[in-house]
């Protein structure tokens, strides 16, 4: 589940873990501008296994479709991709995040504004939550070590399924294991790279 970006604390990273890199095969593409695709980040097979890792956390994974990108919290799906469905739904706790990243209406809002997107479709989200990494200052530390423990803690207040450095919530909610998520993105890293080369 996101938060809204006007909630969450700043608070300064604990001192860094060891840092088990995880491959990859090039550098990413720079972020210089608006990309044919409708944005400004360049996706590459490492950035889209990162989003692809980001989904599998937040739970809109679903076998890899395209169907992730309208999940409402909970479950549920909502149709209208011109716009983020703003509903809230009332669960474990009441929220209206939505799409593949489970972005709130506030952090959707402001992401959209500063990069400019139109619409709620994948492309959109996908350059969101791409956003929000870099934001975050993740970025380009995940481009030169891969997804370590540190980009994960970076991520955790962003996303509350991704672990802290001591591999609890940062909102004391439930949290993917680390090692799990490690697993995942390396396996979804060689899909994609396999794709590539084909």
């Amino acid at each position: 589940m996101l938060l809204p970006m006007v909630q969450r604390p700043v608070a300064p990273l604990p001192p860094a873990a060891p840092v088990v890199a995880m491959p990859t095969a090039q550098p990413a593409v720079a972020v210089t501008g608006r990309r044919p695709g409708g944005g400004p980040y360049g996706i590459t097979p490492e950035r889209r296994a990162l989003l692809n890792t980001i989904r599998f956390a937040e739970g809109t994974w679903i076998g890899g479709s395209q169907e992730g990108y309208q999940v409402l919290y909970g479950g549920d799906r909502f149709d209208d991709l011109s716009r983020h469905p703003d509903i809230v739904v009332r669960r474990r706790y009441a929220s209206a995040a939505a799409g593949a990243y489970q972005f709130l209406p506030t952090t959707w809002d402001q992401a959209a504004s500063e990069l400019q997107l139109r619409d709620f479709r994948p492309a959109s989200q996908d350059q969101a939550a791409l956003h929000l990494v870099h934001e975050r200052g993740a970025l380009q530390r995940f481009d030169r070590h891969g997804l370590t423990a540190e980009v994960l803690a970076r991520l955790a207040p962003e996303w509350a399924s991704l672990p802290t450095l001591d591999g609890g919530s940062h909102y004391g909610q439930p949290v993917k294991d680390r090692s799990e998520l490690q697993r995942f993105y390396q396996r979804e890293l060689e899909r994609l790279r396999r794709l590539a080369s084909a």
